[in-house]
C-alpha cells in the first residue's frame, strides 16, 4: 500500500521541472534592495500563483510610508488556502535582495541552470523557498480530503531593511495571526534561534579647509579614524563573550560603508560610516547600544562633533515552547529524505522570523538550500541553489505540513 508520504513524493516529482521553473521566473525579476522597488516582482508572483489556481491577497504599504523607509515600493502577498477546523500554519520567505554586486561568471538575474544548479540573486535566499512552499502546499492538496487546518504562504518584501514593513506589516495590522510558522532557511538544519542585529549611522563633524593650510580646519577623517580604532577593538572583546546556543559563537561588529570629503586637496569636513553589531540571544540590546555610544564618544577627539542615529535594532529570536511539533516533524522527515540527520541551531543571521516570534507565533527555520549561507554564495557573486536540495526541503516541507494538518 503506498503511503500518503509516497504520495506526496510522488506529486513533487513529476511537477519538479514546474517548480524550477517557477523558481527561474521569480529569480529573473529584479528585487535589488537599495533600491527597493519591489511591488513588481509581487505582482508577477500572485500572476504565476494565479496560475495554479491560488489567489493572492495584494497588501501594499502605502508608498509614503515606504519612502520614509528608503525603499520604492512593497506590496506583500498571502495566499490563504484552508481545508477546514484546525491550525493555521504559515510559510514565509523574503523576495528583496541585496544588489547582486561585481564578480559573477552567470547572468544574475537569468535563472541559468550549470550542472544542476541554478544560479541568480536570491535563488538560495531566498526566492528558492517561494518555490519550495508554493509546491509543498500544492503536494499536499493532491491530499486534500486528509486536511484539516489551513495554510498560508506569506511572501514580503522587507526583509534586508528590518521586516517592519513585511511581516511586522501584515501583522501589526492584524492580516494574519497563525498558529505555527516555517521561515526561509536552510535543508540540513532547523533553526530555531538567531542573532539581533543593531544598526547604527555615525556622522563626524569638522571643518574643511584648504589642504596647503591644513591647520585652518578640523581633519573629519581623523577623528573617524579614532571612533573607528576604538569600535574595532571591540570586536576583539567580543570573541570572549560565548554565546551558549549551538551554531552562534560570539558577538561581532562590521563597517560596512564610509564616506566623506569633498575632494583630495580639502581637509575633510565630514565624514559618515554606517557599522552593523550582531548581537547573541543572551545580549540585552539596550545595554549594547548604550554601551556603543559611550565607546563613540570617549575615542572622538574634542575638537569634532559627532552624531549618532540608530537605523535598525533587529531582536535576537529564542524558540517558543510550542515550536516543538514543527521541529520534530522536520527533524524526522529530513532525516528519512536526506539520509542524515537534521540538527537544530543557532544561526549568526537575523531574519524576519523574530517578528512572528514577537507575536506569540511558534516558529522555525527552514527551508531550500546548502548546509551554510557560505556554500550558497548567498549575497555574494554566483549564488546559487543545488536542484535537488530545492526538490528534498520541498519534500519534507509537504510531509511536515501532512503531519500538522491530518
Amino acid at each position: 500500500m503506498t503511503t500518503p508520504y509516497a504520495q506526496l513524493d510522488a506529486w513533487i516529482d513529476a511537477h519538479f521541472d514546474d517548480e524550477v521553473r517557477f523558481l527561474q521566473s521569480l529569480v529573473q525579476v529584479p528585487t535589488d534592495t537599495p533600491p527597493g522597488n519591489n511591488a513588481p516582482h509581487a505582482e508577477r508572483t500572485a500572476e504565476l500563483l494565479q496560475g495554479f489556481g491560488f489567489e493572492a491577497e495584494k497588501h501594499a504599504v502605502p508608498p509614503e510610508i515606504v519612502k520614509g523607509h528608503g525603499l520604492g515600493s512593497i506590496t506583500n502577498l498571502i495566499v490563504r488556502r484552508r481545508y477546514g477546523e484546525g491550525p493555521t500554519i504559515a510559510l514565509n520567505a523574503h523576495g528583496d535582495v541585496v544588489p547582486p554586486g561585481e564578480g559573477w561568471s552567470h547572468d544574475p538575474y537569468g535563472g541559468e541552470i550549470v550542472d544542476g544548479r541554478l544560479y541568480g540573486r536570491a535563488a538560495a535566499v531566498s526566492k528558492s523557498d517561494f518555490a519550495t512552499y508554493t509546491f509543498a502546499t500544492r503536494a499536499i492538496e493532491s491530499l486534500r480530503e486528509h486536511l484539516k487546518g489551513a495554510v498560508e504562504l506569506h511572501f514580503t518584501y522587507d526583509e534586508e531593511f528590518g521586516g517592519e514593513l513585511g511581516p511586522g506589516w501584515l501583522l501589526d495590522k492584524r492580516l494574519t495571526r497563525p498558529d505555527l510558522l516555517i521561515a526561509a532557511g536552510f535543508s540540513y538544519q532547523v533553526v530555531t534561534a538567531h542573532n539581533g542585529c543593531l544598526q547604527m549611522e555615525v556622522t563626524v563633524h569638522g571643518r574643511m579647509a584648504h589642504a596647503a593650510i591644513p591647520d585652518t580646519g578640523v581633519d573629519a577623517l581623523q577623528g573617524a579614524v579614532a571612533i573607528l580604532n576604538a569600535l574595532y577593538d571591540q570586536n576583539r572583546l567580543y570573541r570572549e563573550v560565548r554565546s551558549q546556543v549551538a551554531g552562534i559563537t560570539h558577538p561581532y561588529l562590521n563597517v560596512g560603508r564610509i564616506e566623506g570629503g569633498t575632494n583630495t586637496n580639502v581637509v575633510p569636513g565630514k565624514v559618515v560610516f554606517k557599522l552593523d553589531r550582531r548581537m547573541i540571544p543572551e545580549e540585552n540590546p539596550a545595554e549594547v547600544e548604550s554601551t556603543l555610544r559611550r565607546v563613540i564618544a570617549e575615542a572622538a577627539p574634542s575638537n569634532v562633533r559627532v552624531e549618532i542615529k540608530r537605523l535598525l535594532l533587529a531582536h535576537s529570536m529564542q524558540p517558543l515552547p510550542g515550536n516543538r511539533p514543527l521541529v520534530e516533524a522536520l527533524q524526522r522527515h529530513g532525516e528519512q529524505v536526506f539520509g542524515e540527520p537534521i540538527p537544530t541551531s543557532g544561526t549568526p543571521l537575523y531574519t524576519d522570523v523574530r517578528l512572528y516570534a514577537a507575536h506569540g507565533v511558534a516558529a522555525v527555520i527552514y527551508g531550500a538550500g546548502p548546509r551554510t549561507v557560505l556554500e550558497s554564495n548567498a549575497k555574494r557573486a554566483d549564488e546559487h541553489l543545488v536542484l535537488e536540495d530545492l526538490r528534498r526541503a520541498t519534500k519534507v516541507v509537504a510531509r511536515t505540513l501532512f503531519d500538522l494538518l491530518s
